[in-house]
């Protein structure tokens, strides 16, 4: 677990005012999906909101406690059943492992005008498309275009 001076702390609750909460804990409690979907939130956004659903303060408690001890981050506040918590960004294993050798497309060949209409057809382009139908059919003997005299 993290542990934030009192400077920082003020800092990260006086970000987290405007945020709305990323992840809810609710009846199941703190499952390893939960924990798994709160990793991501951290990794994508450092400082997240969480949203304890449960009148028990002690068990609140020891959601906080579970989640800044497994996820090593750091607890920010705890206000009523929201959680502010704060962990940096790690480095992604996977950007590591990059091949050393990228396959390298050709480089693309310019075309022509007219090279890409003989591609597409000039039949395409010369072609009305079909008039859409009316959503009502015009009553018989009246025309739509006015008002007759």
């Amino acid at each position: 677990m993290i542990d934030l001076t009192p400077t920082q702390r003020r800092a990260f609750r006086a970000q987290a005012h405007h945020l709305h909460p990323v992840v809810s804990v609710a009846g199941n409690g703190l499952t390893p999906a939960v924990l798994k979907e709160i990793d991501n939130a951290l990794q994508s956004h450092e400082l997240i909101k969480i949203r304890v659903y449960g009148e028990d303060r002690a068990q609140r408690d020891s959601i906080l406690a579970t989640v800044c001890t497994e996820l090593d981050a750091a607890s920010v506040q705890h206000i009523g059943k929201t959680l502010v918590v704060w962990r940096e960004k790690r480095e992604e294993e996977s950007s590591s492992a990059i091949p050393a050798e990228k396959r390298r497309k050709s480089p693309a060949k310019a075309k022509s005008a007219k090279v890409l209409s003989a591609n597409r057809g000039m039949s395409s382009l010369s072609s009305k498309a079909p008039k859409k139908p009316h959503w009502f059919a015009a009553a018989p003997g009246k025309s739509r275009s006015g008002p007759q005299r």
